[in-house]
């Protein structure tokens, strides 16, 4: 099959296609937009960072046990660009990948994929339960608590961030910054 770059409409919908939780949209809604406020900080294509942060998760509901390797298999039957099922299968390096973040685009969807959901999680115990007035000081606050958001891997995260060379508290600041973009889309 020819290779056939993706619209947004396209992706949009190939995620319904698959994805029915609402979580799982929300989470995927939240990767999108820190995957575009960072594309725009870094003078990226914004279309092509969003349209990969939107699909990483494509398979996660109905394959949990091929993640990655599932989408790898739909978009290239889709025939989609090589180095967007690159991108998308790399952001589970080291969990269900060997496949090594290397471009910046590859290490942003690594990094910050974890840490929107410990990010949300946060939001969603405080008075205002949003992200609006959220400040990486009380995120970092939470992370020391390993009881509280147990299941995301703060290993991958701090991985991610040492991948881009930022402190975590500057990872954590951008990606509030980007979720902010979306807040309303998803929920908080």
């Amino acid at each position: 099959m020819q290779e056939h770059l993706p619209t947004y409409e396209e992706a949009l919908a190939l995620l319904k296609e698959f994805n029915k939780s609402e979580s799982l949209l929300k989470h995927a809604y939240a990767v999108e937009g820190v995957m575009r406020y960072m594309a725009r900080k870094l003078g990226e294509d914004e279309n092509k960072w969003g349209i990969i942060g939107l699909v990483h998760d494509l398979d996660y509901e109905q394959f949990p046990g091929e993640h990655c390797h599932k989408t790898a298999e739909i978009l290239k039957e889709k025939g989609w660009p090589e180095d967007y099922i690159r991108s998308i299968v790399s952001h589970g390096w080291g969990l269900c990948s060997n496949v090594e973040p290397g471009s910046r685009m590859e290490k942003v969807l690594y990094a910050i994929d974890e840490l929107t959901g410990f990010i949300s999680a946060v939001a969603l115990v405080r008075p205002s339960r949003s992200v609006k007035d959220l400040e990486a000081k009380s995120v970092l606050k939470k992370w020391k608590d390993k009881a509280f958001a147990a299941s995301v891997n703060r290993q991958v995260i701090e991985r991610g961030a040492n991948l881009l060379g930022m402190e975590l508290s500057d990872l954590i600041t951008e990606t509030i910054a980007g979720m902010r973009q979306v807040a309303d889309r998803i929920g908080l």
